[in-house]
């Protein structure tokens, strides 16, 4: 590995680690996405923190699975019962 592509790598497995939130004990996977970025690979999937903090958020529309801009459908009137 040439000293210049190494430097390179550092520099943006640092800055992927930065981005990251600074997690500890993620050094081999920002290494790993900043190789794969410098070398021309298809990305890598970011590092994330592991643990109760790296949980994502709840999304309250999460349970609406509706696409957006769509209208809810009127109820329709009942017939009369014949009595």
């Amino acid at each position: 590995m040439t000293d210049d592509r190494q430097e390179r790598i550092r520099q943006r497995a640092h800055a992927i680690w930065e981005q990251a939130g600074r997690p500890d004990g993620a050094h081999q996977q920002h290494w790993d996405q900043a190789t794969a970025e410098i070398d021309g690979k298809p990305k890598a999937k970011a590092a994330r923190p592991k643990g109760p903090a790296a949980a994502k958020p709840k999304d309250s529309t999460a349970k609406d699975s509706k696409p957006k801009g769509t209208k809810p459908k009127a109820a329709r009137p009942r017939k009369a019962s014949a009595s």
